[in-house]
């Protein structure tokens, strides 16, 4: 008997006094397929729900490392639900302005978010933590705090209120401290600078003397060229490459003390989250951890990679930051993390694990990571 493949779609929306604050687009594809009692169809004919999702991003559509990696969070939430959950991606100012994503998930407007933590800390100082803080954990110790550290149990009760549940999406490779066109040669040369940052450093950037001017992504290589700002930070090498930041500047700095282990996140709405089932509960949270990894990898062959067209077709100069630039950058981090963290209990409460956490990193991390670091260089260096 020749099978009847006509599938009958119907579009519910379950609006929201079923989830809240947010409209879920449900489509059940009904299977007609022939079958018996005695000879039920397999699971594959099986009506099955699809849940239709919008991920609004603070990064330009598909721009490499941040872009990318939000749309293989979307891709592998797909693949591991079997096509239950869906994900469409939308790019910064496609459903809304980059800086208003956190607001449209917690409002329903959309359903899903990816970000920085770091720009969202007008809503809670707390969240500063969570995207990497200057002078704090390396990208593998950052991972490691969300994942056994408390980190992932203080950033969702954090995020309680705002109804919005987080996960951690694309850790990113230590980055560099920024782009200049001229050399730095002291800590006077900062003095007046406008420098394009985001987050905590740009309170210290403030604190030391320079201008810091808070710019979204998609702004950012438009504002170097016309000279709004005099030195940008983005990334890294790779990223930085795509921006085209090589044929504006010649000089770029390391190391990227302002922002050692960066974070990017993707937020649900929590109505939303909690009414899924579990297994997809789990899909959703397995899928982001599994990209955050991979997105460090990445980052890492990337980065190598790029370094070289950089140096090698671009004629850039990487530079180690001048001695007393650091000194007083970290010096200045550690005053300013600490005036963050006291402006709220919750963000106090975030502040304790996570320098108890770095503490102990930091004690132990001198005589593996970063002892062989040291002695690689040394003997390369022979």
């Amino acid at each position: 008997m020749k099978e009847n493949n006509k599938f009958n779609r119907r579009k519910i929306i379950l609006g929201a006094s079923a989830l809240g604050t947010t409209s879920l687009l449900i489509s059940c594809k009904e299977n007609i397929k022939g079958g018996t009692p005695s000879k039920p169809e397999s699971s594959s004919s099986i009506s099955k729900n699809i849940i239709q999702l919008r991920m609004a991003t603070t990064w330009p559509k598909n721009f490499p490392g941040v872009g990318t990696t939000a749309e293989k969070v979307a891709e592998a939430i797909t693949k591991a639900s079997d096509g239950r959950l869906e994900i469409k991606v939308y790019g910064s100012g496609e459903m809304v302005p980059a800086y208003e994503v956190f607001d449209a998930v917690r409002q329903g407007t959309v359903e899903m978010g990816h970000g920085w933590p770091g720009y969202w800390i007008s809503k809670n100082p707390g969240l500063a933590y969570f995207g990497g803080i200057p002078g704090g954990l390396s990208p593998s110790e950052q991972s490691a705090w969300i994942m056994h550290g408390g980190g992932q149990k203080l950033w969702e009760d954090l995020l309680d209120p705002y109804g919005i549940q987080p996960f951690q999406a694309g850790i990113v490779q230590s980055e560099m401290f920024g782009w200049y066109k001229k050399t730095l040669n002291s800590l006077e040369d900062l003095q007046g600078l406008k420098i394009r940052m985001a987050g905590l450093p740009n309170e210290i950037l403030n604190r030391m003397g320079a201008t810091a001017v808070n710019i979204p992504g998609g702004e950012v290589m438009s504002s170097f060229q016309s000279g709004v700002v005099d030195a940008v930070e983005w990334g890294g090498p790779w990223m930085d490459l795509a921006f085209g930041f090589p044929k504006i500047a010649k000089i770029c700095y390391g190391p990227g003390i302002h922002s050692p282990g960066s974070m990017n996140e993707m937020l649900i709405n929590k109505k939303l989250f909690n009414n899924l089932p579990n297994d997809l509960k789990e899909i959703v949270r397995i899928s982001a951890n599994n990209v955050n990894n991979d997105s460090y990898n990445e980052y890492i062959n990337r980065n190598a990679i790029s370094y070289q067209i950089i140096v090698k077709e671009h004629n850039v100069k990487f530079k180690i930051l001048p001695l007393d630039i650091m000194k007083e950058f970290l010096k200045v981090a550690k005053e300013v993390v600490q005036d963050n963290a006291e402006k709220d209990p919750a963000a106090m409460k975030i502040h304790l694990n996570y320098q108890d956490f770095l503490k102990k990193a930091i004690d132990i991390t001198k005589y593996q990571e970063l002892g062989y670091l040291n002695a690689r260089e040394m003997a390369n260096n022979v």
